[in-house]
């Protein structure tokens, strides 16, 4: 009858054991559910190591701060503040033609009195066309005729209208008239766009 005390004192120690053991076991498992639970809560939000960008020091640089550089193309122009010059819009437009002038200056000069005047009027001229050839030919074969339609041209102008440079056009004007209609009579086709003054006296 002496010995059932001393194992009931057994049997209660070991009861006690086991309870620390549960409770160690239990806060052991508590501990790595709430490790785990933080790993997978904010590793979600940084890259892994080898993504991370790195600052000046070489430490990782957290995500919400890194700014990454944009691809810059280079062949964009940029200015002085780094950002892209706008391109010009190449519009396309159709090649010009380009003509050959040639030119023809009369012998000598013409001296005409002015209509009205007692004063004459010392005129150097020549033409230009962008014709062919021909036309020049024409005007060479023909210049006698056309010296004499410029003198008439001439002296139906005052003094007073061929003055200044509007009054100057106006007489090259008529001039050229007188030639293309005394071409046209002679060849059929008169040709002359302009008319030059080389020289010009009023005296």
């Amino acid at each position: 009858m002496a010995e059932k005390p001393a194992d009931d004192k057994s049997k209660k120690g070991g009861g006690g054991v086991v309870k620390i053991a549960i409770f160690a076991v239990g806060g052991l498992l508590l501990v790595g559910i709430g490790l785990g639970a933080g790993y997978f809560i904010f590793s979600g939000s940084e890259p892994p190591p080898a993504e991370q960008l790195l600052g000046p020091d070489g430490l990782p640089v957290p995500a919400a701060t890194a700014s990454v550089e944009p691809e810059i193309d280079p062949n964009v122009e940029l200015d002085a503040n780094g950002n892209p010059i706008p391109k010009k819009m190449v519009k396309e437009t159709p090649v010009q033609e380009t003509y050959v002038t040639t030119y023809y200056e009369f012998a000598g000069t013409f001296t005409t009195n002015l209509r009205g005047s007692r004063k004459m009027a010392q005129l150097g001229i020549g033409v230009s066309t962008q014709y062919d050839e021909s036309i020049m030919t024409n005007v060479d074969t023909h210049q006698l005729a056309l010296r004499s339609e410029v003198l008439a041209a001439i002296s139906e102008f005052s003094e007073e209208d061929v003055a200044g440079k509007t009054g100057r056009d106006n007489l090259a004007k008529s001039i050229q008239n007188a030639l293309n209609e005394k071409l046209v009579e002679l060849e059929g086709f008169g040709g002359i766009e302009h008319v030059h003054f080389t020289s010009f006296i009023i005296q």
